[in-house]
């Protein structure tokens, strides 16, 4: 069964135009001038991906994106015409699984629709993220894989999809360092190390949700990461 894609740009050229990419792809797509029709259509007909500028009639896409995030992990790649550090961070601390600064490739986009998707899917199937058992623990943390719920000694830990991806790889691979090209390949879907910062910016986000956890990531400079128990290793935050 195709897969279901909104897209909300109140560009024109720029809707119809990743419109008519996807669908070559045979994805089914809608498009939307504005977010507050996307969310309309979106809480009482959900899809598979949303594609969601930041800057558009009435409420902005950063407005939209926290409104969907409160009831769905639908995977949300953000569109912008602003190439600022600072929305940058924010789409990610917002829960978006991406952000592209216009103009951007659409083939380039329509790639990382594909991989979004299926990392998406590896995640709900029990994929390569995570494995057999459906709970995952290392040090004070454990992570229920059915439930997708993350506790730090006995308490509710909140997490983008994103952090949540990344803490059970990592909790997955604790017995080795990871490389940032394989987090950036299985996380997020590059098959090359051209944009390092949205592994190093989730991994810093992360590293203060557990700062009061007995594990802690540790960088391996010049290579990648390693989850580590402080308890066990001797290490400080």
């Amino acid at each position: 069964m195709s897969k279901m894609i909104y897209i909300a740009d109140d560009d024109d050229h720029i809707r119809n135009l990743l419109k008519s990419f996807l669908e070559r792809e045979s994805f089914n797509v809608i498009g939307f001038p504005t977010g507050d029709e996307l969310l309309e259509r979106f809480t009482d007909t959900p899809c598979d991906l949303i594609i969601l500028d930041v800057m558009m009639p009435g409420h902005d896409g950063f407005f939209i994106l926290k409104e969907i995030r409160k009831t769905s992990n639908v995977p949300i790649i953000m569109l912008t015409a602003r190439d600022s550090d600072a929305d940058y961070i924010m789409g990610l601390n917002s829960g978006s699984d991406d952000y592209f600064t216009k103009p951007f490739s659409p083939i380039k986009l329509v790639t990382k629709v594909k991989s979004t998707l299926k990392r998406q899917e590896d995640l709900m199937s029990g994929g390569e993220v995570s494995r057999d058992d459906n709970v995952l623990v290392f040090a004070d943390i454990v992570i229920n894989k059915k439930t997708k719920e993350c506790t730090i000694g006995g308490k509710s830990l909140p997490l983008t999809p994103n952090e949540y991806s990344l803490l059970t790889y990592m909790i997955s691979n604790k017995d080795r360092a990871i490389p940032r090209i394989e987090l950036l390949d299985k996380i997020w879907g590059y098959s090359t190390e051209v944009e390092t910062r949205v592994a190093d910016d989730t991994v810093k986000r992360l590293r203060k949700k557990i700062k009061d956890s007995s594990a802690s990531v540790t960088t391996v400079w010049g290579y990648g990461f390693k989850l580590v128990d402080k308890n066990s290793d001797g290490l400080e935050n």
